[in-house]
């Protein structure tokens, strides 16, 4: 039995592998143990998300076509998807950290093919499901997988707050110079690519990012990035506002609600009194008809467009039929023909995502989904406990953005599409970031 060197500390001798050890400057030894600030996910797989994620919101290839030849969003995506897979089988690792949000999403994913051989038209629902969900599933799932430190979780919220302030200003600039979207009620064009053309998912898509932004605000001590972050924000909640969105402005007020309530406890409750001084100075700028169509809200017949009572008469019948027909359920995406059934063609989805699970696939899709929604906000809940500050704040901010797509959810026919993955891939990412800064294995 050999004698301990006593210049080696006790703990770095009797350290687990994944803890975080510290070694002397004399120490010989050739391996080095993993760090909790080290990445464990590839570096090509990151830095291919975060460009997938740019050209997912800003769509180039609309304004340079040629770049559309090329398929860049899927040559992006591919090559996240391939680096991660072959990085994690070098290492004979899982491809996914295992968890219970990876289970649940899976288990979506199962009970939608599952389901197809009954669906109101399988091939429709085949095509949904290759053309759309399974890429919001693999999104979520190199989200959660491949942001697994404190500086790509902040990566990440900066880069996503950059992309929302060139949505905004293409927002903004299209009300100024009256360029509008081909609706009943003149509202204005969002930004041209397929998550923000509608001014309705502008609102939405600003929406979620809107409290990570607030988090970068409330972490920020440099007079200069506090100035871009606070200007930031407000091109944000100006975008929104510009959009005339009901549910828009509805996500926009539980996010002001939910960081008003905790900040007013905290010694930046300044911030609360100047964000409703703000609010109170803004009103004389608001347009003359916004008001008008927000009050709507409390009247159906008082929509002019009838688009409220459209989306009221939709409402009901796809509770009827999610009622009777609990388990099944009309196959994935077909609430579409559900409600062409009931209340005429006008092949228009349930504007309400949690319907749209109970419609398509019955009573036991919209539990797992249920679940997911919880799972997630669970975990992003506990990073919010990080004795990291900035783990803490970003995790906050994450956990507002889960609960305002849980509000904007009542509103948006969503189910299926990017919007809420991302945000739960984001708090699956927050938790490992958070149980690695303290120690504990991801």
């Amino acid at each position: 039995m050999t004698i301990q060197d006593a210049s080696k500390p006790a703990f770095a001798v009797a350290a687990d592998w994944w803890r975080p050890v510290r070694q002397t400057e004399a120490s010989n030894d050739p391996i080095r143990p993993v760090v909790s600030g080290d990445a464990d996910a590839s570096s090509l797989a990151y830095r291919a998300l975060i460009t997938f994620t740019c050209f997912l919101l800003l769509a180039p290839q609309n304004l340079f076509p040629v770049l559309g030849t090329l398929r860049i969003v899927l040559l992006a995506g591919v090559i996240a998807i391939v680096a991660h897979v072959r990085d994690r089988w070098a290492l004979g690792l899982p491809l996914a950290r295992p968890g219970r949000e990876m289970t649940l999403a899976g288990l979506i994913l199962l009970w939608s093919v599952l389901g197809m051989p009954f669906s109101q038209w399988p091939g429709g629902s085949l095509a949904l499901l290759l053309d759309l969900f399974i890429k919001s599933l693999a999104f979520f799932w190199l989200i959660a997988n491949l942001i697994d430190t404190l500086p790509r979780l902040r990566t990440m919220t900066k880069v996503l707050t950059a992309l929302t302030v060139t949505l905004g200003l293409v927002g903004i600039w299209n009300y100024l110079s009256g360029v509008f979207a081909p609706t009943r009620d003149i509202r204005i064009l969002g930004y041209n690519a397929g998550l923000t053309r509608n001014p309705n998912d502008l609102a939405l898509m600003i929406n979620l990012i809107l409290p990570m932004s607030v988090a970068l605000l409330l972490l920020s001590s440099r007079p200069l990035a506090r100035l871009l972050l606070a200007g930031a924000i407000l091109i944000q909640a100006c975008a929104i506002v510009l959009t005339f969105s009901r549910a828009g402005f509805l996500t926009l007020a539980t996010t002001g609600f939910v960081f008003g309530l905790r900040l007013v406890r905290r010694p930046s409750r300044g911030l609360v009194f100047a964000g409703l001084c703000g609010a109170l100075l803004a009103l004389p700028f608001l347009p003359a008809s916004y008001t008008d169509r927000i009050l709507t809200m409390g009247s159906l017949d008082a929509d002019p467009t009838g688009s409220a009572q459209a989306r009221w008469t939709g409402t009901v019948a796809a509770m009827e039929h999610a009622l009777e027909n609990p388990f099944l359920g009309a196959g994935l995406g077909m609430n579409i023909l559900v409600l062409n059934d009931s209340v005429g063609a006008t092949w228009r989805r349930v504007h309400n995502v949690y319907l749209e699970y109970a419609v398509d696939l019955g009573m036991p899709g919209l539990i797992l989904f249920l679940m997911l929604l919880f799972s997630s906000w669970r975990s992003v809940r506990r990073a919010t406990k990080s004795l990291n500050p900035e783990v803490a704040q970003l995790a906050e901010g994450i956990e507002i953005s889960l609960l305002a797509f849980s509000v904007a959810a009542f509103f948006h026919p969503a189910a299926y599409e990017f919007y809420f993955y991302f945000i739960a891939g984001l708090a699956v990412a927050a938790k490992v970031v958070s149980q690695r800064n303290a120690g504990v294995p991801a």
